[in-house]
């Protein structure tokens, strides 16, 4: 359910004593401590001892973290903050190591909610530290990237990488709520902003055809930044993901699976190229051709549908193509997506269209049908 107001809007995830709010507001950061301050209350119940705050964050958006901390301090919390590298190589075990050292340090108890403020990679580690702290402590988002907006602050799932590949090390934990506001993404830079629009058009293809429709008559704004356009997609995005998540919150009934079309390719070509060299986002526009072309040899879509998804894709600025499409060997790439954890048993899971705004998870796709899609590409042949 979504509320709304001026300048705001609020998607609730409803999954009973786990819900939580997702509030969505423009150049309100400054009031974020009130709202950590009301969303723990409301789940723990009233202290008379002072509450504590742990920010984690990294270097690129430490003016942010600074408003959050001052507004959380605001509210009568007592804070320390953590400042980290920025990029993928933060989301590991023995960065969360140094971080459970600075909890102890500040003698974090059960009532001390971490706050991460940051991109995905930020709050993917924040979270797995806070549901390992203590056995779990009370953890919130607050995103500044579009692409932590509208997928990796929403749904729970935490964790780091290994080497082998990511998020293989983590689990399911949800925030007492998420914190978006628009103004921190004027700071965002534009290749980051582009990423993030990618998960954006996911959602469209895969549940809403109107909001694709919607997203194709708006690309001046969203490639203005207009407020109000990215309240509204960053709004059906977090309520589209909410619905998925309230339905198959573990990942138990293969639902949640719907959320990973385009993944499947995008998670070889991230682990190949090395963490950080393709930005997720990007991955993930490639892979959704990728596997919009596989749909085409199936016979599942006519050639429409994907030339559709390219031409929004490209029309607000996102990666389209791998910077070389033959660098990857089609055995590489098969060996990364046996290693993904949507693979059973060995049995690659694909996530393809049928029509705009509906994708099935297809668990019959010959291995040559995969690998002739990367080798159609690698030519330059699918347009």
């Amino acid at each position: 359910m979504t509320h709304s107001s001026k300048n705001s809007l609020t998607v609730n995830v409803d999954l009973a004593e786990r819900s939580y709010d997702i509030q969505i507001c423009s150049d309100q950061l400054t009031v974020v401590g009130s709202s950590v301050a009301g969303w723990l209350d409301r789940r723990l119940g009233a202290s008379s001892t002072q509450q504590s705050a742990f920010v984690v964050t990294d270097r690129n958006v430490l003016a942010h973290a600074n408003v959050v901390r001052s507004s959380l301090e605001a509210a009568g919390f007592r804070v320390e903050l953590a400042e980290l590298e920025p990029g993928e190589k933060t989301k590991s075990l023995a960065v969360i190591s140094g971080l459970y050292e600075r909890m102890v340090e500040m003698k974090a108890d059960r009532r001390t909610v971490v706050v991460a403020v940051g991109g995905g990679v930020i709050g993917d580690a924040s979270g797995f530290l806070a549901a390992t702290y203590n056995r779990g402590v009370p953890f919130v988002q607050v995103p500044t990237t579009l692409l932590a907006d509208v997928d990796s602050s929403v749904g729970g799932k935490v964790g780091v990488n290994l080497a082998a590949a990511k998020n293989l090390i983590g689990s399911f934990y949800q925030p007492l709520g998420v914190f978006i506001d628009t103004a921190v993404l004027s700071t965002l830079p534009d290749r980051d902003y582009r990423s993030g629009l990618a998960e954006v058009v996911k959602y469209g293809v895969i549940l809403d055809a109107e909001f694709f429709a919607f997203l194709e008559q708006n690309v001046d704004g969203i490639n203005a930044r207009k407020p109000s356009v990215l309240r509204h997609i960053i709004a059906r995005s977090c309520e589209l993901k909410a619905q998925v998540v309230q339905e198959d919150e573990y990942e138990r009934t293969g639902l949640r699976a719907v959320l990973n079309y385009g993944h499947t390719y995008a998670h070889a070509f991230e682990a190949l190229a090395g963490y950080g060299v393709l930005m997720h986002g990007e991955a993930v526009s490639i892979g959704m051709l990728y596997a919009s072309r596989l749909a085409e040899r199936r016979g599942l879509i006519d050639a429409a549908l994907t030339a559709r998804q390219r031409t929004l894709l490209e029309q607000i600025g996102v990666v389209t193509s791998l910077p070389d499409p033959a660098a990857f060997s089609t055995d590489d790439i098969l060996s990364k997506m046996r290693l993904d954890k949507k693979t059973v048993g060995g049995e690659l899971r694909f996530i393809l269209p049928t029509k705009m705004g509906h994708v099935t998870t297809f668990t019959d796709v010959p291995e040559s049908d995969v690998t002739a899609v990367v080798d159609e590409f690698a030519a330059g042949r699918p347009e």
